[in-house]
């Protein structure tokens, strides 16, 4: 077994020394975002502003990252959530994680704020800060071109450097996107970290780790959403699908459907726009749009920013949200934030309550405001805060989408009340990953669950929270779990009565998922394939023997973990909401149950959690994860 090297870094000091990570730290949290939580914990106090000196910047890797497994090739930012206050986690797919381990270190731990604009230069062992004035100002891309190609490179733009609370960090064209990830390198006077070196990364049994991994290769490859829809659509395939189930949020989160969905679609990218589709290292999805804005081949966008900068504010035209989507990755924004905040003032303006220049269905000052948000200028400064914070200053907080300060994420949970109650439980606020996604068993799946049903959604959500928490945490692209889903209910479809009845039987399981966590990880003593691939790969790189309930488990750890922080900085159960245009407005006229019932649906929740009333893991449940406080 081959322990993790990290760096703790002093800013202010301009001091590097190693930091020690031990055996059963190690094996109680692995890497990535977990351990990156444990250590946010541990190396911070309560109450810190996230854009202080004090406050800890963590960029972390995990086992696999550079192994070649499948997907494997991303890294984690953890830090105070400049959005919420509470916890924060942004995964980036990019190239700088792999590189940072060839270096020869699985993290860095940063602290404290340079004098003047600065970078960290990584080689072969060896940290130096240097002098960053002369890249200070430039976008993205261009950043990264002053260093030489084979670098790993993660550097922030325009925005970050003016404290944009959603701006962004920037690796090759991937992004770590969500929570402030680039503010908070900006408040430290960081324009970048680059790596290089030719360190081999350690496999504890690299013949076994060979054969499984051609497998597993084989296995995506022949399935039909890592294998065929992702490949071939994007994850911008999910448009129709959210649009036909109305979960495509229209008009600030006021509708779910779009008369022009068809438009912006995957479809209609891939046949009108699409030069090709790519991926991040090692990946075998290849689920990357490649398309051309001004002539340039950049990447394309998501199926996120095409929710969010089409049908949420009536925008149909996709050069449009191609142009977009592009500048707020050059400007270093998350186009999630960026996109639901400017939702949110074009209704502002229909009130007659602001006016920011911007309204529903105009495009043709788009990119201007854009730039005028990355760069905090006039009345867009106030942009450039978010959602929550707009709320405060105008007042409208029903329309102004968010959870616990972080905008929601492109699905209406009215139709889909399960992701409602992720979102509202996310512990980094309005997300769908961190929510557990459910979303895909309710809406833009293949499994048919009752999308308005209350009784069945706790248990289906904390078991794919944590799902998603061990996957992340091992440092795995999600998609990767899509697997989980057998291939012949793909071919079936959601309208075949089997797969009807799969979505069923899951609601009506509720009792046995229940149950589920109280024997973890001893109910699920072996590892398959079909079930969770990443638990056998984990065990091959490191030696731990890891099975599939102990990867659950590790994934329940991280959540909970996750949780301890955000109550640290006085988050409770009352912070487990949504906006009262999702849980008071039907979004059917005609049909109430079109809400999203948090008040039915978050008792089952905690107790299911083995949480208090009050949103906290009970002394029982941390016992049981090997929490320490």
């Amino acid at each position: 077994m081959r322990l993790p090297v990290y760096a703790k870094i002093d800013l202010t000091r301009r001091k590097a020394v190693r930091y020690p990570i031990n055996q059963e730290m190690f094996e109680k949290y692995i890497g990535g975002k977990i351990m990156g939580s444990r250590l946010l914990y541990d190396l911070t106090s309560p109450g810190l502003d996230p854009l202080s000196p004090e406050a800890v910047l963590i960029i972390n890797t995990c086992p696999a990252n550079g192994t070649g497994a499948p997907s494997s090739s991303r890294f984690n930012m953890s830090f105070k959530n400049v959005m919420t206050g509470g916890i924060a986690t942004s995964n980036c797919g990019g190239t700088f994680g792999m590189m940072l381990k060839r270096a020869g270190y699985d993290g860095l731990i940063i602290t404290g704020r340079a004098k003047n604009p600065c970078y960290l230069m990584i080689i072969d062992g060896e940290i130096h800060l240097k002098s960053a004035k002369e890249l200070w100002g430039m976008e993205a891309q261009e950043v990264q071109k002053q260093f030489p190609q084979e670098y790993g490179k993660l550097v922030i733009g325009p925005a970050g450097e003016h404290l944009v609370r959603y701006a962004c960090a920037v690796s090759g064209e991937r992004v770590a996107g969500r929570c402030g990830a680039g503010a908070v390198m900006g408040s430290k006077n960081l324009k970048a970290c680059v790596a290089y070196g030719t360190k081999e990364p350690y496999i504890y049994d690299r013949e076994g780790f060979d054969r499984y991994v051609e497998k597993w290769v084989r296995f995506l490859q022949r399935h039909p959403m890592t294998g065929a829809s992702l490949p071939k659509y994007g994850s911008a395939g999910l448009v129709n699908k959210a649009n036909a189930s109305d979960a495509l949020p229209t008009r600030n989160f006021r509708k779910g459907s779009y008369e022009k969905a068809d438009e912006i679609s995957g479809e209609r990218l891939a046949d009108t726009k699409l030069v090709k589709n790519s991926g991040c290292t090692s990946c075998p999805v290849r689920c990357e749009r490649r398309v051309k804005v001004h002539d340039v081949e950049v990447k394309g966008p998501e199926y996120e920013t095409v929710g969010l900068f089409g049908s949420n504010i009536e925008n149909a035209d996709l050069d449009v949200i191609n142009e977009v989507n592009y500048l707020a990755d050059e400007l270093g924004m998350d186009t999630i934030s960026l996109g639901g905040t400017i939702a949110f003032a074009m209704e502002l303006k229909e009130q007659g309550i602001a006016d920011f220049g911007v309204e529903f269905g105009r495009t043709d000052n788009l990119t201007e405001v854009i730039r005028k948000i990355a760069y905090r200028e006039g009345i867009y400064d106030e942009l450039a805060n978010g959602s929550k914070w707009l709320a405060k200053r105008y007042g409208q907080e029903a329309a102004a989408i968010h959870a616990k300060g972080l905008e929601l994420a492109s699905y209406e949970p009215r139709q889909s009340v399960g992701m409602g109650l992720g979102y509202a439980t996310s512990n980094r606020g309005g997300c769908h990953l961190n929510g557990g996604y459910l979303a895909l068993f309710e809406s833009v799946g293949v499994i048919s669950a009752d999308p308005l049903a209350t009784k069945g959604k706790p248990e289906l959500t904390v078991m794919l929270q944590n799902t998603m928490e061990a996957v992340s945490g091992a440092g795995f692209c999600l998609f990767t779990a899509y697997s989980m889903i057998p291939s012949f209910l793909f071919r079936l479809g959601p309208s075949h009565w089997f797969t009807k009845f799969c979505g069923k039987a899951l609601l009506a399981a509720r009792g046995v998922l229940g149950i589920m966590w109280k024997l973890m990880p001893g109910l699920l003593p072996f590892n398959s394939m079909y079930l969770l691939p990443h638990a056998q790969t984990l065990k091959l790189i490191t030696g731990i023997p890891m099975t599939t309930g102990t990867f659950m488990q590790l994934g329940e750890r991280g959540y909970n973990l996750e949780r301890m922080y955000n109550y640290r900085e006085g988050m409770t159960a009352e912070d487990d909401a949504l906006p009262e245009r999702l849980t008071k407005t039907p979004q059917d006229g005609g049909n109430p149950d079109t809400v999203v019932k948090l008040q039915e649906m978050l008792p089952r929740y905690y107790q299911v959690r083995g949480w208090g009333r009050d949103g906290y893991p009970s002394k029982q449940k941390r016992r049981q994860l090997g929490l320490y406080e």
